[in-house]
């Protein structure tokens, strides 16, 4: 076949060079440039690659395979020689294969496998600005493992929108740009009517398309239940001989995506509803109008199942303008957008790692065995922390490390919940029926709310709608499209097993919590003792049945669905287990312990000996003879759920902590000081405060002076003496006097409040400058009192308070004050905390 031109061809040179040069590179082009087509075999004879593998990653199967086939024509070969692709379930290569397109989460699966990436000389990673997790994480690997293992691995990533200037600063890369096939668009927002459904805006759209302007229509829709109501919509309304009406989303058969992607062979207009995956990487022909929703599905972490579900969310500024592009591909075009003028959007697209799960990354990073690679953005830490706590509950990490359950677990491609389901089981009829639920775990609710009727929360009800389509038979309220969709999945689950045996006809509904509590070990729930519909759940929680639930009654249950909610979470479906069954799959975490806790009901303490599965308390009788021993943990948990306040604070101790704290912010150098902050001492209750406890069975047992020593029990000798020193609790002054200072530690603040000096002001006569703490650096605000101890002035400026302020005050209480001397110059007068001597 003839070879067509593409804008990266004059580019191409330079990217040769700059590979011969550097192993990284970030090139930035356009949609129709021809990066994803062009860039590959441009590389295939270059002297680094000594004739190995190239392989380039697409976030998406439809472009995976659209590419491989693009180039495969271009040397007039079939898919699976020179050129081939990998995706899910799909297999297109050779021995004689040197390119390789591959879907992100194989290259992940690949140096898991082979961290040298044997035969494997370029990775390239397309339409990287659509920053799916597979591909940061492709990318973090493959980093570490050109730094470590393999320096002449090259690394190319590419895009038509991203932060290019950021992109090359992460990976020390050289940047090239290169100028796209486009013509002119004009851009118009297409209004839409009140309370207007999208169908029927997007059908008005088409038609007003079709009518006013030449060529093919590409209509972006978020998913396929739009599709298939846009497409409902226009049919309605269709004129025989109008345009032919195509679809395209990752789930259609290759025959129809092939179709989609060439030119009507009868020259028929055509309408092509399309999801992202028409964004880019893949080129529609003839498409001279583009009609946008401004929406995708995109994941989300959904709390309610614990997996990342698809949510309808509107696209980023780049993703508009990258649909509006695929209007002026072959000439000038149109593109329609579906929201206000007014609506402003994200300049671009949030990466996956910030928005979804992190249970599959978590598992991935403990098999490489290193979890501090490079990352353009790094996993957030509270949410790898809660995907490594679910980790260790499904068995798949034994503390940081992976263990051989989740090894096997990874090497199903699938979220760590199901892995641990699938690969429960020892039944074959048990193993088919956990493909049959990992199916309806990943899909949408086949069942629809009839008129009048609660949806119900019953996962058995779904199951056996399931095994009743097999039979033949659809519910009144379950979709048939649905129901076909899992049964092709659970066929696919059952074949990735290498499982022959066939889907159970029927199972008691006990049988599907059996299977479900290895997916959601933190959701297995008791009843509530006192109330029917509460149950405790295994992580510690509580959630209520709804009052209409198919599932009052039951004792244990499994939850896979739960709305969390910190008043009163609500179980959205769930199915009843054998307690049976989860003593004899789980019997390591049932226990039997005499705790000692404290009873904040009744603010004293309880012993008892519980019986206890995870968090829940089966059972729990009083003990006549506890261990004393025991008693100090309690009273140290009483003093976390109380506060600090249910201690025996005295003033002086208050004032050891105040002038603690306040040094540490003066003199925050000095070595040995302790951090007496609330948060610290809570976290440290077990270190400074449990041994003074030690022997005590009631918290008030605690006197201050055990209490004053705990307090000051990390300190050592040398430094309390410094304390003293530095931050002294009183001071002469010239009458001779001792005066105490006061201190104070602002904890909203954190930070220090002056300290105070209350002192007569005829006791310091002849002092001419503010006393001064802390080496110095820190005045005492002076409290200046009257001879009856009534506050005259306050000051830091003693000198400035004789020169201006003392005249007026001498003034003023020399009459009230007649037998305390008020000398005319206090400089020189005495100090004197005495009234003056009789007769003077």
């Amino acid at each position: 076949m003839n070879r067509t031109a593409f804008p990266i061809d004059e580019l191409l040179p330079r990217i040769r060079a700059s590979l011969a040069e550097h192993p990284r590179l970030v090139l930035e082009a356009p949609p129709g440039a021809g990066k994803t087509t062009q860039v590959p075999p441009a590389l295939l004879d270059e002297p680094w690659l000594q004739g190995r593998r190239i392989v380039m990653l697409e976030p998406r199967r439809v472009a995976a395979r659209a590419a491989a086939h693009f180039m495969a024509r271009q040397r007039g070969e079939e898919v699976g020689g020179t050129v081939g692709y990998r995706i899910r379930f799909e297999n297109k290569v050779s021995a004689a294969t040197r390119i390789e397109v591959v879907t992100e989460g194989i290259l992940t699966r690949m140096l898991q496998d082979d961290p040298m990436l044997e035969g494997v000389g370029a990775l390239l990673f397309d339409e990287f600005h659509e920053r799916h997790l597979s591909a940061d994480l492709g990318l973090a690997l493959a980093l570490d493992v050109q730094a470590g293992l393999r320096e002449d691995l090259r690394i190319v990533v590419m895009s038509a929108t991203l932060d290019g200037e950021r992109l090359a600063d992460f990976l020390d890369a050289p940047r090239l740009s290169s100028a796209g096939r486009s013509f002119p668009v004009s851009i118009a927002h297409f209004p839409a009517r009140r309370e207007e459904a999208l169908e029927h805006q997007a059908r008005r759209a088409v038609e007003h398309a079709l009518a006013q302007h030449p060529g093919d229509v590409l209509v972006f829709l978020p998913g396929q239940r739009e599709i298939a109501r846009v497409q409902a919509a226009l049919e309605q309304g269709a004129s025989p001989g109008a345009a032919d009406i195509l679809t395209l989303h990752g789930e259609l058969p290759v025959e129809q995506q092939t179709r989609v992607l060439q030119p009507d062979p009868d020259g028929r207009r055509r309408i092509v509803l399309a999801t992202n995956v028409a964004e880019s990487s893949v080129t529609l022909p003839g498409v001279r109008v583009v009609i946008d929703s401004g929406l995708a599905r995109e994941p989300r972490y959904d709390p309610n199942s614990g997996f990342a579900r698809l949510d309808v969310v509107n696209i980023a500024q780049a993703s508009a303008d990258q649909r509006a592009g695929r209007a002026g591909r072959v000439a000038d075009g149109w593109a329609w957008r579906l929201w206000p003028e007014s609506q402003r959007l994200e300049p671009q697209r949030r990466p996956e790692m910030a928005q979804v799960e992190l249970a599959g990354l978590a598992l991935e990073l403990a098999a490489w065995g290193d979890a501090n690679l490079r990352f353009v953005d790094a996993p957030p830490p509270g949410a790898l922390a809660a995907a490594r706590e679910l980790l260790q509950r499904l068995g798949a990490l034994d503390g940081a490390s992976i263990t051989p359950l989740g090894r096997r677990m990874l090497a199903l491609g699938t979220h760590p919940r199901l892995a641990a389901m699938l690969l429960a089981p020892n039944d074959r009829s048990e193993q088919a029926l956990a493909c049959d639920l990992a199916a309806l775990l990943e899909a949408r609710d086949p069942l629809r709310p009839l008129p009048g009727k609660q949806r119900s929360d019953s996962a058995a009800e779904r199951w056996q709608a399931l095994a009743a389509f097999r039979a033949g038979r659809v519910a009144p309220d379950a979709s048939r499209s649905s129901l076909a969709a899992l049964d092709q999945a659970a066929k696919q689950w059952r074949r990735r097993l290498r499982l022959d045996a066939a889907p159970p006809t029927n199972a008691p509904a006990h049988r599907l919590g059996d299977v479900l509590l290895h997916a959601f070990p933190d959701r297995i729930a008791r009843q509530h003792p006192s109330d029917p519909y509460r149950y405790q759940l295994a992580n510690g929680r509580s959630a209520k049945l709804f009052d209409d639930s198919t599932l009052y009654g039951e004792r244990w249950i499994t939850i896979s669905e739960l709305r969390d909610d910190p008043r009163d979470a609500r179980i959205l479906r769930g199915a009843p287990l054998d307690e049976a069954r989860l003593q004899r799959d789980f019997p390591q975490r049932f226990v039997t312990q005499d705790r000692v806790v404290w009873d904040a009901n009744v603010r004293g303490i309880a012993a008892v000996r519980e019986t206890r599965f995870d968090r829940i308390v089966i059972e729990s009788k009083p003990l006549a003879k506890p261990d004393p021993a025991r008693y100090a943990d309690a009273l140290v948990d009483a003093v976390r759920q109380l506060g600090l306040r249910a201690l025996p604070w005295t003033a002086s101790q208050s004032q050891w902590r105040a002038r603690v704290r306040c040094l540490r912010a003066w003199m925050p150098d000095l070595d040995g000081l302790p951090d007496l902050s609330d948060a610290a001492l809570l976290e440290s209750l077990d270190e400074w405060l449990k041994p003074a406890l030690t022997g005590k069975t009631r918290l008030d047992a605690l006197d201050e002076a055990a209490f004053g020593e705990a307090l000051k029990s990390a300190t050592s000798w040398a430094t309390r003496q410094k304390i003293d020193a530095l931050v002294p609790t009183r001071i002469v002054v010239p009458s001779g006097m001792e005066r105490g200072i006061e201190y104070a530690f602002d904890g909203e603040a954190d930070a220090p409040v002056a300290p105070v000096l209350a002192v007569k002001l005829q006791e310091l006569f002849g002092l001419a400058d503010t006393p001064r703490i802390a080496d110095g650096r820190v005045p005492l605000t002076l409290h200046l009192l009257s001879p009856g101890g009534k506050p005259l002035q306050i000051t830091q400026d003693l000198k400035g308070f004789w020169d201006r302020t003392y005249p007026e005050v001498k003034k003023e209480m020399k009459g009230r004050y007649p037998k305390h001397p008020w000398p005319d110059d206090p400089w020189s007068a005495t100090a004197t905390h005495r009234a003056k001597p009789r007769g003077t």
